[in-house]
C-alpha cells in the first residue's frame, strides 16, 4: 500500500456534499482507504470568469494499492460522475480532484505529473494537506508539507485559485 494525497476542490453548489461524496467514493476504489481528511476552506476565486463563487477546498490522504496512473483515472472518472465538464480554461467545476503526491513517485508522463507541480505556490492545496499530512515529504523539494505550508506563508507567496 502506498500513501497518496488528493487535493479536493469546487465552487459549484452543493460544494460540501460534491467533496464529502467524492472522499466517500475515494473509499471505495479497490484497494484503497482513506487515512485522513482535512477540515474544508473557502477560499476566493482567483483568476477564474466573472461570477465564479467561492471555491471549497479539503485534502485527502489515502492509502492504495492502485499505481499513479490507475488512481489518476479514478480521480477523472470521479470528477465526471460530478458532473465536471473540462472546456472553458478556469471554469466553476463540481469537483477538482488532483492527485498530489502518490508515495516518492516522480513522474512527468503526458497528463501526469508526481509531484503535483504547482502544489507548493498554493496555499489552497498546502493548508489543508498539512492537517492531514504535516510530515509527507515532497519527493522533489525533500521538504515536509508542513515545511511548505510554513515557507509560502511567510512569503506571502502567490496563490492561485482556478488554475488546475
Amino acid at each position: 500500500m502506498t500513501a497518496a494525497l488528493v487535493a479536493l476542490g469546487g465552487n459549484v453548489e452543493p460544494r460540501r456534499l460534491h467533496l464529502l461524496t467524492a472522499v466517500a467514493e475515494l473509499a471505495a476504489l479497490p484497494g484503497t482507504r482513506v487515512l485522513a481528511i482535512s477540515s474544508l476552506h473557502q477560499t476566493a476565486p482567483v483568476g477564474c470568469p466573472p461570477g465564479s463563487g467561492p471555491f471549497l477546498n479539503g485534502a485527502c490522504l489515502i492509502e492504495t494499492e492502485l499505481p499513479p496512473r490507475a488512481l489518476l483515472d479514478a480521480l477523472l472518472s470521479l470528477e465526471l460522475r460530478h458532473g465536471r465538464r473540462r472546456g472553458e480554461a478556469n471554469a466553476p467545476r463540481t469537483l477538482d480532484l488532483d492527485l498530489l503526491l502518490h508515495g516518492e513517485a516522480v513522474l512527468d508522463e503526458p497528463g501526469l505529473l508526481l509531484p503535483h507541480p504547482r502544489m507548493q505556490h498554493r496555499a489552497f492545496v498546502l493548508e489543508p494537506a498539512a492537517e492531514v499530512a504535516p510530515h509527507m515529504r515532497h519527493p522533489r523539494l525533500r521538504r515536509s508539507l508542513l515545511e511548505l505550508r510554513d515557507a509560502l506563508r511567510a512569503s506571502g507567496g502567490p496563490e492561485e485559485s482556478c488554475a488546475s
